[in-house]
């Protein structure tokens, strides 16, 4: 399984319609066919040295293999995403990962 994590920051400023329109981009992007299952969050209320929580929202998508990652990478409805909602963001991180069975 192929994973996708991405961190986002938001930008200061953003009214509630604009956080909105953002939430609404990132769940679009669960609906492209060679999505697996996926969540959209925000940082859980941990305290240890070693978590960092200073994210807006995170997307974490899974997918069978990177081939359907790079299908949702090309996708028109993530081109989409990244053309309206790019502006609400500072900062995005991502980690891709796959995964390794026990």
């Amino acid at each position: 399984m192929f994973i996708h994590s991405v961190y986002f920051w938001e930008r200061e400023g953003l009214t509630a319609a604009e956080r909105d329109e953002w939430l609404a981009g990132l769940r679009s992007l669960l609906g492209i066919e060679t999505v697996r299952g996926g969540s959209v969050g925000t940082p859980a209320a941990t305290d240890r040295p070693v978590i960092d929580a200073s994210y807006s929202y995170a997307l974490i998508v899974s997918f069978d293999d990177e081939t359907g990652h790079d299908v949702y990478q090309e996708h028109p409805v993530h081109d989409v995403f990244r053309e309206r909602c790019a502006r609400f963001w500072k900062k995005v991180l991502i980690y891709d990962a796959v995964t390794i069975d026990a």
